[in-house]
């Protein structure tokens, strides 16, 4: 990527790229369905929205989007909260699509923030692969066909981090 300078993190929103990207990772379903991990205590309905969702909930893709755009807005403003380091764009996309996936709290007490604040930026990026498991599965194990999608995404998360295009 050719931005050779990080921008003070109030300045930065997701990109859309960013959201597009993060609406691909999570999937859509027009239907509430159970979540991976935490089953139907927890729905999630159109691009990984979980928030009042209860099962038997529809949506439509552009009622989807519009909720994926509030919802990420939200974890925008945590990210602002316990992030200190200034980012380049491409680094800010990848820790609000992992921020996302994980939670506000996971992330903000995550050693990943701890490097990110120190300016340990390459440590920060390798920190996304911490996040390999789904309850007890770890979804790095060769041959795991349980939650492979997610490891995939994590690698393309950390290269997205390291400033190196994403397919």
């Amino acid at each position: 990527m050719s931005n050779t300078t990080r921008s003070l993190i109030a300045s930065l929103v997701l990109s859309a790229a960013g959201l597009v990207g993060l609406a691909v990772n999570e999937g859509y379903t027009d239907t509430a369905i159970p979540d991976p991990v935490k089953g139907t205590a927890v729905p999630t309905i159109g691009f990984g929205t979980t928030g009042g969702v209860k099962m038997g909930d529809t949506t439509t893709p552009v009622k989807a989007l519009q909720r994926k755009l509030s919802d990420v807005q939200a974890f925008e403003g945590a990210l602002k909260r316990c992030v200190t380091a200034p980012l380049h764009q491409y680094e800010y996309d990848a820790f609000i699509d992992l921020e996302y996936n994980i939670g506000e709290t996971a992330f903000c007490s995550s050693t990943l923030v701890k490097k990110l604040n120190t300016l340990d930026y390459a440590g920060a990026c390798d920190a996304i692969l911490q996040w390999k498991m789904v309850g007890h599965v770890d979804c790095s194990a060769p041959g795991n066909k349980t939650c492979s999608g997610l490891w995939a995404r994590r690698q393309r998360m950390r290269k997205k981090c390291m400033g190196e295009v994403v397919s």
